[in-house]
């Protein structure tokens, strides 16, 4: 029997079960997968944290370049990395699925399994969520409940003049990946960055914690548009300089030569998933060390300015004219 006869046999409710019998209970859940809602508790003196990502086939995944085990993964990472840009730290998720009709038993599985090896990994539950049939393609929503003491959350809206502009890890990876993939390639680091990328959680958590960033952000859409994020929320200007931006040795040896083109597609890609984040000049000698204790690597690439403008400086000192701004669904 094919594995979509099976599914279509199993039916809604069986394949709720069939994923619920996999979740055991989280810290601080009171009523999970069964009923009407769950029910969950915070930690004392804390607030609780929520975001959600939706990703559509033919939108933000293509079942021809991915395998399902990494797509499980990326999208849970996508959200977890929401909550890490907060400095929260993640503890419940909900899952919503639109099935189509041609999606095999096998691949949703599969899909589930690479969800829970990501989830056990930074120690989040499912509690919940929902299933339904679609038309023709595979819709994957999840929201992520976190939570964090409130005089830690870190918010977009803070960054002032003078601070400096920090990144973990390298950029660009991910559009580079996602070129390899529709040029035919299927293996390589920048592949993987693209199909299974690792949220920034315990670092974001431990610059919160440390009280070390005035604002932060992760980079989903694009560096430019999403400190643009931070600067109009922050009512400030940034300057970024092209020579100290992490390029990984994959990248580079893609492109030998950084052009304005090569430039456009590191500042302008998206889905890093990279946390980048504005320090105040008294804080700055703190960041480094903390990084260092992760083991997770750190780029000073700029400074906040009072002028409201991003400008990308040359090696010359002269300002970088860039057309792409980032990823965004609706131009």
């Amino acid at each position: 029997m094919k594995d979509g006869a099976n599914l279509k046999k199993l039916g809604e409710f069986g394949l709720i079960e069939r994923f619920a019998r996999q979740i055991s209970t989280g810290k601080g859940v009171v009523l999970g997968i069964g009923d009407d809602a769950a029910a969950f508790q915070p930690s004392p003196g804390r607030i609780n944290l929520i975001t959600t990502d939706m990703l559509i086939e033919g939108i933000h995944f293509d079942l021809s370049l991915c395998d399902p085990l990494s797509l499980g993964r990326k999208a849970l990472s996508v959200n977890l990395s929401d909550i890490a840009a907060m400095g929260g730290e993640p503890r419940h998720f909900l899952l919503s699925l639109a099935i189509p009709p041609a999606m095999t038993l096998d691949f949703l599985d599969n899909c589930f399994t690479g969800m829970l090896q990501r989830a056990e990994q930074f120690g989040v539950t499912l509690i919940g969520g929902d299933t339904c049939a679609s038309p023709a393609t595979l819709v994957l929503s999840l929201t992520v409940l976190g939570e964090q003491f409130p005089d830690r959350i870190v918010p977009r809206s803070g960054a002032r003049p003078g601070d400096r502009i920090f990144v973990t890890g390298t950029i660009g990876d991910s559009a580079l990946g996602l070129r390899l993939l529709q040029q035919g390639e299927r293996q390589g680091s920048a592949i993987v960055r693209h199909l299974d990328p690792l949220p920034r959680v315990l670092e974001g958590r431990a610059l919160a914690e440390a009280n070390i960033p005035s604002a932060m952000i992760d980079l989903s859409d694009g560096l430019l548009a999403d400190l643009g994020h931070i600067l109009d929320l922050s009512a400030a200007g940034a300057r970024i300089h092209s020579e100290a931006l992490p390029l990984s040795a994959d990248f580079r040896g893609h492109f030998p030569a950084i052009t304005e083109q090569t430039l456009s597609l590191a500042l302008a890609g998206g889905e890093d998933y990279e946390l980048l984040f504005t320090v105040p000049p008294e804080k700055i000698s703190h960041v480094l060390p903390l990084m260092e204790k992760l083991g997770t690597p750190v780029s000073a690439i700029g400074t906040i300015t009072e002028e409201r403008k991003l400008a990308v400086i040359g090696p010359d000192g002269t300002e970088i004219s860039l057309d792409r701004k980032g990823f965004d669904h609706f131009s």
